[in-house]
């Protein structure tokens, strides 16, 4: 036993001398204080999220706190002033398991405070990163000074998104690589809600996704406001990273279940989000 024990310890010493990430990916059977702090990409996610935790019979789910600022940054739920913010009390209390942030591009300091904020009161607290679809379907870190032209969602192609976005999705892993490499292990980890919505699109272009007929499906307007499929995409995402669970074979919401072919789309949105999870590096599933 000791000397099973040893070869586990020297294979994780090992690994970390090489710079390969060790996980523990066993589901997590506990249910997690969440707190989240966004925008309005995010912030339709947390009630989501309780509803999947309570279907996946996962106890004492809790939603710590919401921090909730039209169009932010992370560093402006920061700047908040501390006698009205409730996401740095919480905090400092040791009250939050999993810390939810959608921050709109990179880099962003708020992220790397309330992480440091976060470990320094619970040393195992994970900050997750919700990776999301581009506003305006552009990659225009400048796109809140100057709006972007409008852009024929429908029109786009799958090599097309895939271009537009892979400069994002590697801002967004080099940046998070560069905050755990700080904190000396991983407690920044992404949510790719942004492949797993690009893995959509590209359903909906083949024809495959039920009851969507086209990009513009997902969204309520130019900017990209999320309608019920992408949202509860967002929301699988989060459950398969904050738990380490599948979500396939939850039940179908009713926004989905009132439609046609809603248990089908309900389906495919679930596999989606655990292929998007399992695959990426740093969703701490591998």
């Amino acid at each position: 036993m000791k000397t099973l024990q040893l070869t586990h310890l020297i294979t994780a010493l090992l690994l970390i001398s090489m710079g390969s990430p060790v996980f523990a990916t066993e589901p997590i059977d506990k249910g997690q204080r969440v707190f989240s702090a966004g925008h309005s990409f995010h912030m339709f996610m947390p009630k989501m999220l309780a509803e999947l935790a309570k279907a996946a019979k996962i106890p004492d789910h809790q939603q710590a706190g919401l921090s909730s600022i039209g169009g932010s940054y992370v560093y402006q739920h920061w700047n908040v002033a501390d006698e009205k913010n409730t996401l740095k009390t919480t905090l400092r209390a040791g009250q939050v398991d999993v810390l939810t942030l959608s921050p709109i591009y990179l880099p962003d300091d708020g992220i790397e405070n309330f992480a440091k904020l976060g470990v320094e009161h619970q040393p195992d607290i994970r900050v997750t990163i919700q990776e999301f679809w581009l506003p305006f379907d552009v990659f225009d870190v400048n796109y809140k000074k100057q709006k972007p032209e409008p852009v024929d969602r429908n029109a786009r192609t799958v090599a097309e998104l895939r271009t537009i976005n892979e400069p994002y999705y590697k801002s967004m892993d080099d940046h998070v690589r560069a905050l755990n490499e700080k904190f000396g292990k991983q407690v920044v980890f992404v949510v790719p809600v942004g492949q797993a919505s690009l893995a959509l699109r590209a359903k909906i272009i083949a024809g495959e996704a039920p009851g969507l007929k086209q990009q513009n499906d997902l969204f309520t307007d130019a900017i990209g406001h999320a309608t019920a499929p992408l949202q509860w995409l967002t929301a699988y995402c989060h459950f398969a990273v904050i738990y380490r669970r599948s979500p396939v074979g939850l039940p179908c919401p009713a926004a989905l279940g009132k439609e046609p072919h809603g248990e089908a789309l309900n389906r495919l949105l679930q596999e989606l989000a655990w292929e998007a999870a399992k695959a990426h590096p740093l969703s701490g599933l591998r």
